[in-house]
């Protein structure tokens, strides 16, 4: 599960939003690696960010920062053996400023029902390999 979410050649196939993914740095993914990325969420315009691995713990945990872009949530995945399979947890961080942060609540709601339906297409893909 951790060397699929690592890899930049799956995102698109779980993150929907996702159209290119690009990586910056050289070499396997790995602490402080970088990517730019290219996003078209629904009812929005796309936009483009980049970000880094800033916690790379094979295969137990995975952080992601946003270091430029307009949306400076980050991300955490905690990855656990639950079986035959593998139990994912995730947590969002971040800032929202400006008038942004008045919608704060409306859009926790937004990313968290986002983020349900990119973790079944996680599950959906890693089972189906």
């Amino acid at each position: 599960m951790f060397d699929y979410v690592t890899d930049p050649s799956n995102l698109a196939d779980w993150q929907t939003a996702h159209t290119t993914t690009e990586q910056l740095t050289e070499g396997p993914p790995r602490l402080g690696s970088r990517f730019r990325e290219r996003l078209k969420p629904p009812l929005s315009r796309e936009f483009e960010q980049v970000t880094e691995f800033t916690e790379f713990v094979r295969p137990e945990r995975l952080r992601v920062h946003v270091v430029e872009g307009r949306f400076p949530v980050d991300g955490t995945w905690s990855f656990a053996s639950d079986g035959s399979g593998t139990r994912v947890h995730f947590v969002a961080e971040g800032q929202l400023s400006g008038v942004m942060s008045l919608l704060e609540p409306v859009v926790r709601r937004i990313v968290a029902r986002q983020f349900a339906g990119y973790h079944r297409n996680l599950q959906r893909n890693v089972e189906s390999r």
